[in-house]
């Protein structure tokens, strides 16, 4: 290592070269008005930046974040930023080959459950925490896919129960910080879900409710009429960091960070305007507050959040490792736009300020960002959670309005063939994460005996075996697959090229 490195903590800002951009305001009169569950990657590029921008902008001091680990893994990312005094670097690589490294000052604190239960507890129950916002992924809250309805049989949830303070669940803490603010008099913090789910605050709200009832019934009652649960849409690709990352940092900016976040440039955010206590002036920063969030969130999770599971599907399946790699392969592009355009735009509702086709022309973009290198394995991770959320509707949709359906089917099959052989069609091992992952390989084992045995799993795929015109063709998907397994030569013959 250079000896004109600097590790990132406080007594080093004012060290950083030039090209660095660092805090200006006063970090040590923070307060949490904030308490973030789930820090990875995607809420320091993204929440925590929007926050960060709006403390530069002077007199917002009570808008400091803490952060919340449930999980013990969390552990890693706690003691990166501990020895850092909780700054970090966002690095913004644009598809030209420029770098922006921007220090981030706006977390202020880490809790972890293994560590005090009580302590994130009582955090969230203090009356300057005005707001609790989540990142913790699809399967984070606890609902059953096909029916959407609460898990109350999970072991965590019988846990919670009986160990109400040191619960395992996001619900009980949250439960039991709500619980003590009703007793004291406190009013109850906004709930914010910052996740990939459509209506992500009514879901969030219905999860909730039906824990706190298992609880509490009259609890349950206080929290439905005085707690509020915008939904929200974020946007913004954030790959996980690599070594030549935090090597590159030290290269161009001579800072050795324990964690630092890569992102592209684009971002978004917008958050219905339904709160029960104060909230951030974010609009000052560029979030855009509405009274309905649905046409826009309907529109990221159907087109981009769809487009990056399918063709790190399709990608993984022919052996590529990137998303730039993918859609700068014409056929793989051509699948992705034919998808959007025949698929999914026709069933989208009007967007009010966004231009559609524009707006699919800038994924591509995105997408093949050459400089971003999102890998397909990051991207595929969860994908049984991701389905249900990005694939299925889309799906279900066309097939009620009797809406294309080809393309789609295909990555469904293709997603069996996926889980059946766990290479790609090389042979070369694909690594996969996934809650699921057993019982999909299991039950995608059985597809040469029966080629519709992957739609048995109801919990991602409902009654669809039972839809003539779908089961018709995902068997007809199947037999091509499995007769002949290079995915471009079918990409080939769906775009009729």
């Amino acid at each position: 290592m250079p000896d004109h490195t600097l590790k990132l903590h406080n007594t080093n800002l004012t060290h950083l070269p030039p090209n660095v951009t660092i805090p200006t305001y006063n970090r040590g009169k923070l307060k949490t008005g904030i308490v973030h569950v789930g820090v990875g990657g995607f809420h320091r590029a993204h929440q925590a930046y929007y926050t960060n921008q709006l403390l530069e902008n002077g007199n917002n001091e009570q808008w400091g974040i803490c952060g919340v680990g449930l999980r013990p893994s969390d552990s890693h990312i706690q003691q990166a930023l501990l020895q850092q005094d909780y700054l970090y670097t966002l690095v913004t690589k644009h598809a030209n080959g420029n770098v922006d490294a921007n220090i981030i000052g706006s977390i202020h604190g880490f809790l972890l459950a293994q560590d005090d239960p009580m302590a994130i507890i009582n955090k969230m129950s203090e009356a300057d925490t005005k707001m609790v916002t989540l990142t913790i992924t699809e399967g984070g809250y606890n609902f059953v896919p096909a029916t959407g309805e609460f898990n109350d049989q999970h072991p965590d949830v019988i846990h919670d129960l009986k160990f109400p303070q040191r619960p395992k669940l996001v619900f009980g803490y949250l439960v039991a910080a709500l619980k003590i603010r009703k007793e004291q008099g406190i009013a109850p913090f906004t709930i914010v879900s910052c996740d990939n789910i459509q209506h992500n605050g009514d879901v969030m709200k219905k999860m909730l409710l039906s824990y706190a009832k298992l609880v509490d019934e009259s609890l349950a009652e206080w929290i439905a009429a005085e707690v509020a649960f915008p939904n929200s849409m974020v946007d913004r690709i954030t790959p996980a960091t690599t070594p030549e990352d935090h090597q590159a940092l030290i290269q161009q900016a001579n800072i050795v960070d324990n964690w630092p976040v890569i992102c592209e440039p684009f971002h978004q955010w917008i958050i219905e305007d339904k709160f029960c206590n104060e909230r951030p002036n974010w609009e000052d920063v560029g979030v855009k507050f509405v009274a309905d969030v649905t046409p826009y969130e309907k529109l990221k999770l159907r087109l981009l959040n769809a487009g990056h599971s399918i063709l790190a599907i399709l990608g993984s399946l022919y052996g590529y490792h990137t998303m730039d790699e993918c859609v700068n392969n014409p056929l793989f592009a051509k699948f992705f736009k034919q998808f959007a355009d025949n698929e999914a735009t026709p069933i989208l509702d009007p967007v009010p300020g966004i231009d559609v086709d524009e707006y699919k022309a800038t994924l591509l973009e995105r997408f093949g960002n050459v400089a971003i290198k999102d890998t397909l394995a990051r991207i595929r991770s969860e994908s049984s959670a991701k389905f249900v959320s990005f694939l299925i509707p889309t799906l279900q949709e066309n097939l009620a309005n009797n809406g294309e359906i080809k393309l789609l089917t295909f990555v469904l099959a293709a997603w069996c063939r996926f889980h059946h052989t766990m290479h790609d069609q090389l042979g070369k091992p694909l690594d996969i994460i996934d809650e699921m992952l057993n019982e999909l390989h299991e039950t995608a084992k059985q597809t040469p005996q029966d080629p519709l045995a992957m739609l048995n799993i109801t919990s991602i795929f409902g009654d669809l075996r039972f839809n003539k015109r779908f089961s018709d063709e995902y068997q007809s998907m199947i037999t091509a697959l499995y007769d002949e397994p290079f995915v471009e030569k079918h990409m080939e013959r769906l775009l009729a090229l």
